[in-house]
């Protein structure tokens, strides 16, 4: 009798259970990279959308910071004015299109303070969709500084006021 040659059921069984361990220890470091990265991603957003409120306010300081992050984009050619600064992106502007980007939503609201005829203060957001997708909650207003929730808050406080006593990100 000739001796058949390859795997047995018992062998393969054993390979992938191996697999299966390797990919249960793996999962949990993979998850964890992505919600730092989402983190990351969020934090250079908001940075990036103060800069261009700053810079909006800048070029056009009779009107102020614009009333919806919106105004700071615009769809490619983009050619700079009052309704299109075209200072971020577009995808960024529109918030991923309604969508978020990398699992945070993203807002941006300029508004007047009391007496003023511009829009002289602005209040900036990121917070994560869920608990899987972000760790912490941003937010910023016209001095530009980001600033954090608290540890294992997620769901961001809801007006500028809340946002100026939170401390500072280093």
């Amino acid at each position: 009798m000739r001796k058949q040659k390859g795997f047995s059921l018992i062998e393969l069984l054993i390979v992938v259970a191996i697999i299966l361990i390797i990919a249960a220890i793996a999962i949990p470091n993979f998850m964890r990279a992505r919600m730092a990265a989402n983190d990351s991603s969020a934090a250079a957003s908001v940075r990036s959308i103060n800069t261009a409120e700053v810079a909006y306010f800048g070029a056009y300081p009779t009107l102020g910071y614009p009333a919806a992050m919106t105004t700071l984009g615009g769809a490619a050619p983009c050619a700079p004015g009052i309704a299109t600064a075209c200072l971020i992106d577009n995808f960024l502007a529109t918030n991923g299109g309604g969508n978020g980007k990398s699992g945070y939503n993203l807002t941006a609201v300029g508004s007047p303070s009391a007496g003023s005829l511009v829009n002289d203060q602005f209040y900036s957001t990121g917070t994560p969709f869920g608990s899987l997708t972000g760790t912490r909650a941003y937010c910023s207003v016209e001095d530009a500084v980001l600033r954090l929730q608290p540890a294992g808050t997620i769901t961001l406080v809801a007006n500028r006021a809340a946002c100026q006593i939170l401390n500072p990100m280093n």
